[in-house]
C-alpha cells in the first residue's frame, strides 16, 4: 500500500512542553512512555500509558491530542473525535491536536473538515515540516498533486533530517521519477530511523520496482523480524514469488495476510491473478469481482476476471459483466476473443465468428478509453459532481471514444479549473488536445501531469505529440529515460523494441521481446509476431516459425498472425504449402503488403 493508516506523524512526540511541567510527577513517567510508544506506531501501548497518566492526575486537555493519535492508530475513528473533536489541548499541544484532528477526517474522508483543522495548525506551527507532510497528504487525496508536491518540499526545507518527509518525498518521487530516484531518500530515512516500518515497506517495493529483489527480500525480512505479521511484507513476498513464477509460495504469503487481504487492492488483484494460474477459477472470479466493483476502471482487473469467468464456465456472469463493454468499439482483443470463445462453447456460431473477426482485425491504440457506460448513462451522475476524478475521467474518455470531442474538451477542461493541480485533470485536458490536435498544447499538459505520476500509458500519448509536431527524434531518448526510471515497464520496452526495428537493430529487438515473453508475454499474440519478425531478420527462421506459430494458434483468424507464420515458413523453406496457404489466408484477411509479396517469390 503506497500510505499507510498508521498515523504517518508519530514520531513529533519528542518534547513535554508545557502539558509535561502542568502534570503531577506520578503523570509524567507515563506520558513519555506513551510518547515513545506513539514514536514507535504502538496505539495500544500509548493509551495504556496515557490512561494510567490520566490517573496518576493528568488532566483530559492535557492527553487530549496524544491521545487522539494512539486511538487513530488502533482505527478508534469515534473515541478518537471524543477526544480531538472539541478542538481543547493544552497550551504547547495546540498545532499538534489541530494536526492529529486534520488526520482524523483524512482517513475518514471529511476532507474540508480536514483542511480547517489543519489551517488551525497552520496559523500556530507554519514551519511544522509533520504538519506540511499532512498537509500534502490531504492536498494529494483531494487531487491537487502538484500542491502536494510543493508541501512536501516545504517539510523538507523546515526539516531535511524529518523521516516522514523524506518518506513521503520519497513515496511521490517513485510515482514521477521512478524507483531508482526514490531509493536515496528512503536510505537516509532509513539512517534516521532503522526501524520505521512504514519506511521499510516503502524502501523494500521500490527496490522490487527497480529490479533488485535480492535486497527487496532481505528488507521484508527485516521488517517481519520486527513485526512477524506485517501485512505489507507479506504482500511483497508474494509479488517476489510471483515474479520468480513460484505460484504455490505466492498463495502462501498472501494466505498469511489473513482477513486483512480485502482491504488491500492490489494484493487482492495478485490473490486473484495466482489463484487463476493455480487452476482455482471460481476463487480467482469471486476475488477479482471484488476487486472490480470497488475499482470499475481497473483494467488488469477486468481482463482477469473475464478471464476467471470463462475458465469457470460462468458465461451467464461472463455476458451479464461484459457483453455491453465488448459491443464498444473500443473494446479490447481480448475481451472479443473471450467473448467469441464463450458463444463458441454455447453453439452460437454465428456470433462467435463476429467477436472473433472484431479481435483480429483490431488495432492497438494510443488512448484506449476506460471502459464504462455510454456517455449519456455518465453525464448525470457527473454534472452533479465534476470534480470527481471517478466521475469526470469516464465520461471524457466516453466522449472521446464517440468522437464528441466538444462535449470531452468542455468537461476535461472543467474538472482541470476545479482541480487545477490535479495529475489525473492535466492528462486527460492533454488527451482531447492531442485528439483535436493541439499536439504542442497537450505535450505541456502531458510533461505537468508527469511530475506527479507518469504511467507507462502515457508515453505513446507523449511520442505521439512528438511525432505530431515533427519532432520523433525526441521519442527515443524519451524512452530510454523512462525505462532508466521504470525498467519493468513493459509499455517501453514495447516501445524500445519497435525503436530498435526501425534502426535495423534486430538482434536488440529481439534480446527484449524474447524477454518479454519469458516475463508473461506467451499468451500475447501480437509480442509473438513482433518477436517473429526479430528473429527472422536476425537470420533465425526456425525461431521466428516457432514463435510465429503460436502467435497463430492463439489467434488463427488474424491477417497479423497469418502473415507471421506465412513469412517464417517460407523463410524456413520446411512447408511450402502450408506457407502458401497462410500467406493467402493474410491476403485474403488484411489486403495484399510487400512484405507478403516478398514471402511468396520465395516460394517459387
Amino acid at each position: 500500500m503506497r500510505f499507510a493508516l498508521k498515523p504517518m506523524l508519530a514520531i513529533a512526540v519528542l518534547a513535554l512542553g508545557a502539558p509535561g511541567l502542568a502534570m503531577p510527577k506520578d503523570a509524567e513517567g507515563n506520558f513519555k512512555a506513551a510518547k515513545t510508544a506513539l514514536a514507535r506506531g504502538d496505539g495500544i501501548a500509548a493509551e495504556v500509558e496515557l490512561q494510567s497518566a490520566a490517573k496518576a492526575g493528568a488532566s483530559r486537555t492535557e492527553l487530549s491530542a496524544s491521545m487522539g493519535e494512539a486511538l487513530i492508530a488502533q482505527r478508534e475513528w469515534g473515541k478518537a473525535r471524543e477526544w480531538l473533536g472539541p478542538g481543547q489541548f493544552a497550551k504547547g499541544e495546540e498545532a499538534y491536536g489541530w494536526r492529529m484532528l486534520g488526520l482524523l477526517e483524512r482517513l475518514q474522508g471529511n476532507l474540508p473538515a480536514a483542511g480547517k483543522a489543519l489551517d488551525q495548525a497552520l496559523a500556530m506551527a507554519p514551519k511544522d515540516p509533520l504538519l506540511w507532510v499532512e498537509i500534502g497528504r490531504l492536498r494529494y487525496v483531494g487531487g491537487e498533486h502538484l500542491q502536494a508536491i510543493d508541501a512536501a518540499e516545504r517539510a523538507l526545507a523546515a526539516d531535511p533530517e524529518n523521516v516522514r518527509a523524506l518518506e513521503f518525498r520519497a513515496q511521490l518521487l517513485r510515482d514521477a521519477a521512478g524507483p531508482v530516484a526514490a531509493l536515496p531518500l528512503y536510505e537516509k530515512a532509513l539512517t534516521i530511523a532503522p526501524k520505521d516500518l512504514n519506511v521499510l515497506g516503502g524502501y523494500a517495493a521500490a527496490l522490487g520496482e527497480a529490479g533488485r529483489a535480492e535486497q527487496m527480500l532481505a528488507v521484508t525480512r527485516r521488517m517481519l523480524a520486527q513485526d512477524a505479521k506485517n501485512k505489507q511484507a507479506f504482500y511483497l513476498q508474494a509479488v517476489l514469488a510471483a515474479r520468480a513464477g513460484n505460484v504455490d509460495l505466492g498463495r502462501a504469503m498472501l494466505n498469511r495476510i489473513g482477513d486483512k487481504l480485502d482491504a488491500m487492492p492490489a494484493a487482492l488483484l495478485l490473490a486473484g491473478a495466482l489463484e487463476l494460474q493455480a487452476g482455482n477459477t471460481n476463487v480467482a472470479a469471486r476475488k477479482l469481482a471484488l476487486l472490480v466493483d470497488r475499482q470499475p476502471a481497473n483494467q488488469q482487473a477486468q481482463v482477469l476476471l473475464a478471464r476467471a469467468l470463462y475458465e469457470s464456465g460462468d458465461h451467464n456472469q461472463l455476458f451479464a459483466r461484459f457483453w455491453g463493454r465488448a459491443l464498444r468499439g473500443d473494446a479490447s482483443p481480448y475481451l472479443l476473443t473471450v467473448l467469441g470463445r464463450a458463444l463458441e462453447d454455447r453453439g452460437d456460431r454465428l456470433t462467435a465468428a463476429q467477436f472473433l473477426d472484431r479481435a483480429a482485425a483490431a488495432i492497438d491504440q494510443p488512448l484506449q478509453p476506460i471502459a464504462a457506460p455510454a456517455p449519456g448513462e455518465l453525464a448525470a451522475r457527473w454534472a452533479a459532481n465534476p470534480a470527481a476524478a471517478g466521475l469526470a475521467v469516464p465520461y471524457v474518455r466516453s466522449s472521446l471514444a464517440t468522437n464528441n470531442l466538444a462535449e470531452a474538451s468542455s468537461a476535461a477542461q472543467k474538472f482541470l479549473d476545479l482541480r487545477p493541480g490535479s495529475a489525473e485533470a492535466l492528462g486527460l485536458v492533454g488527451d482531447v488536445e492531442l485528439a483535436q490536435g493541439a499536439a504542442q498544447s497537450a505535450l505541456e499538459r502531458y510533461t505537468l501531469s508527469a511530475r506527479v505520476r507518469f504511467p507507462a500509458q502515457m508515453l505513446p500519448r507523449i511520442a505521439g505529440a512528438y511525432q505530431r509536431l515533427g519532432q520523433g527524434g525526441m521519442v527515443q531518448p524519451l524512452t530510454a529515460q523512462f525505462l532508466a526510471a521504470f525498467p519493468r515497464s513493459r509499455i517501453a520496452l514495447r516501445m524500445a523494441a519497435n525503436q530498435a526495428a526501425l534502426a535495423g537493430d534486430w538482434a536488440g529487438a529481439r534480446a527484449i521481446l524474447e524477454n518479454l515473453v519469458q516475463r508473461g508475454g506467451g499468451g500475447d499474440w501480437r509480442l509473438l509476431c513482433d518477436l517473429s519478425l526479430a528473429q527472422l531478420r536476425g537470420g533465425d527462421a526456425k525461431a521466428a516459425s516457432d514463435s510465429a506459430r503460436k502467435a497463430w494458434l492463439l489467434q488463427p483468424a488474424s491477417a497479423l498472425t497469418n502473415q507471421a507464420y506465412g513469412m517464417a515458413l517460407a523463410e524456413a523453406g520446411a512447408d511450402a504449402g502450408q506457407a502458401r496457404q497462410v500467406l493467402e489466408a493474410a491476403r485474403r484477411i488484411g489486403g495484399d503488403n510487400p512484405l507478403l509479396v516478398e514471402a511468396r517469390k520465395k516460394l517459387k
